[in-house]
């Protein structure tokens, strides 16, 4: 052993962590199921409809801020089942939400952390809770593929811009997109 103190390590932060404490985090603080809703409108007869039935499904995020560096990120689905006919087979709706502390994320990025990462890791929640409820309402379980929410990030935010530049006068610049709260 060595009297002489060993040099700081200037990659520990003051609790030791050898975390920098500036360095962006995110935390899930609690996930929740927000909403649930499953129908069956045509029980018992359509357990008798021959044929697979046409699904469509939607889905959309929302977010917003709580406090300081805590937002709350919803994760919403709709499916329809419909018969070759048009009729509904089952409708589920569900939404299902986390609140997330996000800390020394810069302002820019912000809206892609809360409509990319957050449901990122809210969707396989989901995903198994719709797959649940389409089971106990006597069907074969709706097994979402995987959404590429940075992609759909992207789209949208190119139709945004695209939307404004069509909406400004000829050489004007486009405002930035402001981080999403709600």
């Amino acid at each position: 052993m060595s009297d002489t103190p060993a040099a700081p390590n200037p990659n520990v932060g003051p609790q030791g962590t050898g975390e920098d404490d500036n360095a962006p985090s995110m935390s899930v603080i609690v996930q929740y199921l927000k909403d649930l809703s499953f129908e069956n409108p045509r029980a018992p007869m359509i357990f008798q409809t021959p044929g697979q039935p046409q699904i469509d499904m939607n889905v959309d995020v929302q977010g917003r801020a709580l406090g300081p560096n805590q937002y709350e990120v919803e994760l919403s689905v709709a499916a329809r089942a419909a018969t070759d006919k048009g009729e509904a087979a089952f409708v589920v709706e569900a939404t299902y939400a986390g609140v997330f502390e996000i800390q020394n994320v810069p302002q820019n990025q912000l809206e892609m952390v809360m409509l990319v990462e957050c449901p990122r890791m809210l969707f396989p929640f989901m995903r198994q809770i719709v797959a649940d409820a389409t089971r106990n309402g006597n069907f074969p379980p709706l097994m979402m593929e995987p959404i590429d929410f940075m992609g759909i990030y992207i789209a949208n935010a190119q139709r945004r811009a695209a939307g404004q530049a069509g909406d400004q006068p000829a050489g004007a610049q486009p405002a930035a997109p402001a981080p999403a709260d709600g």
